[in-house]
């Protein structure tokens, strides 16, 4: 069987809860290498790892997605697929634009005037995963965020293919999302380009979305030049299930996490030991008819498991602890359940609310913390490519009423210049 099942007392030993962002040794320094090169030699740079990584020879000109390359790919499209993408995107931009925050400004008494200025970033950067594969969702969900909060330069990079060009489905999606820039190039050289720019690509405000462990590492180490979303790991699933659940599901889901990447977690905690046994077994029935079923019986193998706990109470406080990615609760009355949550990128209700659903056109954001960052981290949304100013303003009259109290302070903390502000305007030594 190609998973485990194993009782709560061995899952809290287990290695699953030391989950630890990390790198293959000697990644990190060619990541290194890799910016530098961009930073010093531009677009020289990025034609020669895109021969060396993708096995394609671009010259600087071809960089750029060009319109006739953009009109080729809305005519050879397929109907079905522009059907949807737009519904997708419309239930996207539907739910991002509930996320929009306001200024605000309040008027005290005597003259005091405070708020919170709301701006957009001017220039972001996303990354989408391309190459062999092609993710329109992924560009979706970092797109039309960016475009609800009012960002104005939306630049998209990917891998290129074999050919030299863009999946026609990527791009589709792209210009539908709103995204003004489209670039042929991947991994660190990719971050790089939009970290520090080169002659083609301007630098950006800030990068987000996922890729491999050269764009995570790399958007590590450009962060404080720019902004980024977060640091993405495997995928992961936690299933919270009873007796009611139908096991049929239950393996479904937990193979739709398998097939990502052998590195993926797909859990299930459960109290009942015989809805373990038929959801193991239907794994066992389902896996050998998937395309990707080599790739889903790794990543079950070695990090699946389906956890037997005492009671749902004990299910739960292992879901919190795990503070997964995704999290299904497929238990009668979910929605009670749902106050007993604490940590978790997303959380689906109930037996017809699959994870695969999130990813495409629910209308939340796909892209969630990983690796048990969900404690403090949230999915990205229009918050992230927006920033906040604080707006202050005193009249005389407030300043002397409070100008004894700011010389004090300031006093205390062996800043006699910030003391002398207030009393040049108050008057005083």
């Amino acid at each position: 069987m190609p998973i485990r099942i194993i009782h709560f007392q061995e899952f809290e030993k287990s290695r699953f809860f030391s989950r630890q962002f990390s790198s293959p040794a000697g990644v990190g320094d060619q990541v290194k290498d890799i910016l530098e090169n961009v930073r010093e030699q531009g677009d020289k740079a990025l034609c020669a790892y895109t021969e060396v990584f993708d096995g394609v020879k671009l010259q600087p000109g071809q960089l750029k997605v060009t319109d006739s390359e953009l009109k080729k790919a809305y005519r050879q499209a397929d109907a079905g697929f522009l059907e949807s993408l737009r519904l997708a995107m419309d239930r996207v931009e539907y739910f991002h634009k509930k996320q929009l925050p306001n200024s605000w400004f309040d008027t005290g008494k005597q003259g005091i005037f405070l708020g919170q200025l709301v701006r957009p970033l001017a220039r972001v950067g996303i990354y989408v995963p391309g190459g062999t594969a092609a993710y329109p969702s992924s560009v979706l969900m970092n797109a039309v965020p960016a475009r609800v909060a009012g960002v104005k330069e939306i630049v998209m990079v990917t891998p290129p293919s074999a050919n030299g060009g863009i999946n026609k489905n990527t791009i589709v999606a792209a210009v539908e999302a709103g995204v003004t820039e489209i670039y042929k190039i991947g991994g660190a050289q990719a971050v790089a380009a939009l970290a520090y720019g080169t002659e083609s690509v301007k630098p950006v405000d800030k990068i987000t979305g996922p890729g491999n462990i050269y764009v995570t590492l790399a958007k590590q180490q450009v962060y404080g030049r720019v902004d980024i979303d977060m640091l993405a790991g495997p995928s992961e699933v936690v299933v919270v299930a009873d007796d009611s659940a139908d096991p049929c599901y239950i393996a479904a889901d937990l193979l739709a996490q398998a097939e990502h990447d052998p590195l993926s977690t797909a859990l299930l905690f459960t109290p009942g030991e015989a809805l373990a046994n038929l959801v193991r077994e239907e794994i066992a029935r389902q896996l050998p008819s998937l395309a990707r079923k080599d790739i889903a019986s790794r990543s079950l193998e070695d990090q699946g498991a389906i956890v037997i706990t005492d009671n749902l109470d004990k299910a739960m406080e292992l879901a919190n602890s795990f503070a997964p990615e995704h999290l299904e609760l497929d238990v009668e009355n979910p929605f009670q359940w749902l106050t007993r949550v604490q940590n978790a990128g997303a959380v689906f209700l109930g037996p017809y609310s699959p994870e695969s659903v999130g990813d495409y056109l629910a209308g939340p954001n796909h892209i969630l913390p990983t690796g048990g960052t969900a404690r403090f981290f949230s999915p990205l949304s229009v918050d992230a490519f927006l920033k906040k100013s604080s707006v202050i303003s005193f009249s005389r009259e407030a300043l002397e009423e409070v100008g004894e109290h700011v010389n004090r302070l300031a006093r205390v903390e062996g800043l006699d210049a910030h003391a002398k502000t207030i009393e040049k305007r108050l008057g005083g030594s």
